[in-house]
This record gives structure tokens, sequence and C-alpha cells, in this order.
């Protein structure tokens, strides 16, 4: 007996998302911001976001904070978050505990935990944020 030869299945056709461009940036073009909970001089350069470079996933940018500035302590929901210093030293607070960073530290925050970065150095405190995905949700 013949076994009958089996139809492909049928695929969903699914339209390709349009293409995205890569994006090359100078840092002087990105003007200091100094967002919500960022206080006494902490400031930041918003390089790649999906509304200056089209990202989707992921959210990279350059904080430098004057002696004195922080962040209020704070947690995230979903967002994962790498910082990496790159001069001067500080104090990254992660649930209450405080612990001292510095030039090539650097910190992995997972969702949910509490955390804070303030410049108790004697000169700016410079380092870089990569946040992915790029917004969060509430924490209640």
């Amino acid at each position: 007996m013949k076994a009958k030869a089996s139809k492909p299945a049928k695929t969903a056709s699914r339209a390709k998302p349009a293409p995205r461009k890569a994006v090359i940036r100078e840092v002087a073009e990105a003007m200091w911001e100094e967002p919500p909970a960022h206080l006494g001089g902490a400031f930041s350069k918003m390089l790649v976001r999906p509304e200056t470079a089209g990202s989707r996933l992921m959210d990279y940018r350059i904080s430098v904070y004057q002696p004195r500035a922080y962040v209020a302590p704070h947690a995230h929901a979903i967002q994962e978050q790498v910082y990496h210093v790159l001069d001067g030293e500080g104090l990254m607070e992660i649930d209450g505990k405080r612990q001292v960073v510095r030039k090539d530290s650097v910190i992995f925050i997972p969702p949910g935990v509490e955390h804070a970065i303030y410049n108790t150095g004697v000169t700016d405190l410079r380092f870089i944020v990569v946040t992915t995905p790029p917004e969060d949700e509430e924490i209640d």
C-alpha cells in the first residue's frame, strides 16, 4: 500500500518589520538632562534610547554626578541595569547597604532591588548605565 504524501504545513505569513538603521552619535550632540529623582547635579546624556536611536531593547547613557549629587533610592519592576564607573568614586547603595565604587567598578542590578548611587568623592563621578528594557513598570 502506497503512503500518501503529506502536504507541507501552512505557515502564517508574517510581515517583516521595517529594517532599522545603525546610528552613530557624537556624545557632544546630546544635551545634558537631570532626570527625575536625580539630585544635586546628577546629569545624564541619553545616547541610545528608542527616541534617540530607535533601540527597542536598551537604554544606554553616560552620567556625570558632581560631588554631593545622587539618585534617590529606587527599584525597577522589570528592568535590569549595569553601571560601569569610568572616573571618580562614590557609594553604591543596594538594599540599604552602601559600598565604595570607583573607576572600573561594574555593578549589576536585577529587577526589584532597591538601589542608589551617591558621589561622595571630591571630583565628578562619571559612569555608563545600560538598562534593559528601556521602559519600566511601576512597583507598588
